[in-house]
């Protein structure tokens, strides 16, 4: 596992920050997150202008355009059954095979490989990199087909999980085959980056699984024993990993310098970081209606997530009283309570205000690698969209 990126050192959620926390009462966003210098409220009426939720759907729509082909082909080349359970997952297909219309989540990882290549490279760079685009999100959906089963989850994307519908074994098989698919792709693309970007994956997907590992391990200890750093450096492997991968793969497919794709994969991991925190922030208090999830049910799973741990360490009556009902099985009904109780503690708090930190850090590591503000807009966008984002 990575080590934690240095930085700006976690707070304990007793710790203020001088002024209004991030908060915003009712939805998971974070609120005032650092823009580059340059880039106005008024501004913006596409991709490349200011960083807001409608250009970072333009990015994302235009993404899928670019590399959807791509991915569609290579799931339809696994064999039949692996293909109707990987097609069932992406939303393709109904679980009786016949077609559907929803799609394969809202390809963050990919748009970001295309934005980095063509911020740095051009639109040809852009271009070049679909299929690199295509194998990131093919190991991520990997990663989702393998955490559902191991984490349980019985709802995604507002549908049951592949494993409730097809099994254990054929949703493990189908994620495996994705992976192999993805480093397929890489390995045939005649593109000069293709190799290293095939490497840089192989070895992301390590790291994940040591996240997932730490993740599961964490599981198993009690709720006193865990710490923040050692919950920060799990989430970064798990998901901060593989966001900073899609953004060095677009730098490196744009023929970047290694300062330049080193400072990429900084930007992704702070963001992926960020967008850890909300996610948390939202597995507690997020809409079912917009999740897909039961409200709660990270807490009623006793999952030791970042808000969670935050409360924990809190020292307060509130930490007590959670780390309670963390000791015992979950109980019908008691979300609520679990829910308050991090809150009080201060755990919301600290998660959204450890977001908008880790969102300036990426800002950071973002101008050292794409120093014009014009040029990082669409980054910036899609990085502002996953931190600000309710769902």
């Amino acid at each position: 596992m990575a080590e934690f990126m240095t930085g700006t050192t976690p707070r304990p959620p007793g710790a203020r920050h001088g002024g209004a926390t991030a908060r915003q009462t009712g939805a998971a966003s974070v609120e005032a997150l650092p823009r580059p210098a340059g880039a106005d409220e008024g501004e913006g009426e596409g991709p490349e202008g200011a960083p807001d939720g409608q250009d970072a759907a333009v990015i994302l729509e235009r993404a899928r355009t670019s590399f959807d082909p791509e991915l569609r082909a290579s799931v339809a080349s696994l064999p039949a059954s692996m293909c109707r359970v990987a097609s069932y997952h992406f939303g393709w297909e109904h679980a009786d095979g016949t077609p559907a219309a929803g799609h394969a989540g809202k390809a963050i990882r990919p748009a970001l490989v295309l934005t980095a290549a063509e911020a740095l490279g051009g639109p040809r760079a852009r271009a070049s990199a679909a299929r690199a685009a295509a194998a990131v999100e093919l190991v991520h959906n990997f990663t989702l087909l393998h955490d559902d089963v191991m984490d349980r989850d019985t709802t995604r994307r507002h549908r049951p999980t592949a494993w409730t519908v097809f099994g254990d074994t054929d949703a493990i098989l189908a994620g495996d085959a994705l992976q192999a698919l993805a480093l397929g792709m890489l390995a045939e693309d005649p593109h000069p980056a293709s190799r290293a970007v095939a490497a840089r994956l192989a070895s992301c997907v390590v790291e994940l699984c040591a996240g997932q590992q730490a993740d599961s391990a964490l599981e198993q200890r009690p709720p006193g024993e865990v710490t923040l750093p050692e919950v920060l450096a799990m989430a970064e492997a798990k998901t901060g990993a593989l966001i900073g991968c899609a953004c060095a793969a677009g730098a490196l497919y744009a023929g970047a310098a290694e300062e330049e794709v080193e400072a990429l994969d900084a930007f992704g991991r702070q963001a992926g970081l960020a967008f850890q925190l909300i996610d948390d922030v939202i597995g507690i208090w997020g809409d079912p209606g917009r999740t897909g999830k039961p409200a709660g049910a990270d807490l009623a799973a006793r999952k030791k997530s970042l808000p969670v741990v935050a409360a924990l360490t809190s020292g307060t009556p509130a930490a007590r009283e959670l780390a309670e009902l963390y000791a015992r099985p979950h109980q019908e009904g008691e979300e609520e309570r679990a829910a308050l109780a991090v809150e009080r503690a201060g755990g919301r708090d600290w998660a959204q205000s450890q977001a908008a930190d880790r969102m300036a850090q990426a800002v950071q590591e973002l101008s050292r690698a794409v120093p014009d503000p014009a040029d990082a807009g669409g980054l910036l966008a899609l990085a502002e969209f996953v931190t600000r984002r309710t769902s």
